[in-house]
């Protein structure tokens, strides 16, 4: 199974929820990331933040959802903030598609600490997203019921 998380720029949220779910995930599921509008580079402190989770960092670069055009996903999930205002990367194809909203934490303003704080907020809210996503009974979930369980994750 192949999951496809996509938000704007690819440098923090979309980053994250790859690792994260690289992380957690059985074998034989494998997430991939990208952005509308990448920027090239992967925030640091998202690398910081998965180095101090203890989560790895290889292979995590900032790049256009066209590196996946052949991928053939089977979920794509974007992570942007339609709050702030972002256009959220459209991707076309079969796969089961779904939003988990998220704010940017590079947008945060505050002290150092502050924004730390708020990455390791991300971290924790798509921690807790990935592995209700990982509980569900992916077999026995009828496409409907799938599509309400992810929407329904993407509140926590």
């Amino acid at each position: 199974m192949k999951i496809l998380f996509l938000c704007t720029a690819n440098s923090c949220r979309s980053i994250l929820c790859e690792a994260v779910f690289n992380h957690l995930a059985p074998a034989g599921m494998k997430a991939y990331s990208a952005g509308s509008q990448p920027k090239g580079e992967v925030h640091p402190l998202s690398l910081k933040t998965l180095e101090n989770a203890g989560m790895s960092t290889l292979g995590l670069f900032s790049k256009s959802s066209d590196v996946h055009v052949n991928l053939a996903p089977d979920f794509v999930i974007t992570v942007c903030d339609k709050a702030a205002g972002e256009a959220c990367p459209v991707f076309f194809g079969p796969a089961t598609k779904a939003h988990w909203g998220l704010a940017d934490p590079s947008e945060y303003h505050g002290t150092q600490e502050e924004i730390e704080a708020a990455f390791e907020a991300t971290l924790e809210q798509i921690k807790t997203r990935i592995e209700a996503f990982l509980a569900l009974p992916l077999a026995q979930l009828s496409a409907e019921q799938l599509k309400a369980e992810l929407a329904l994750i993407g509140t926590l």
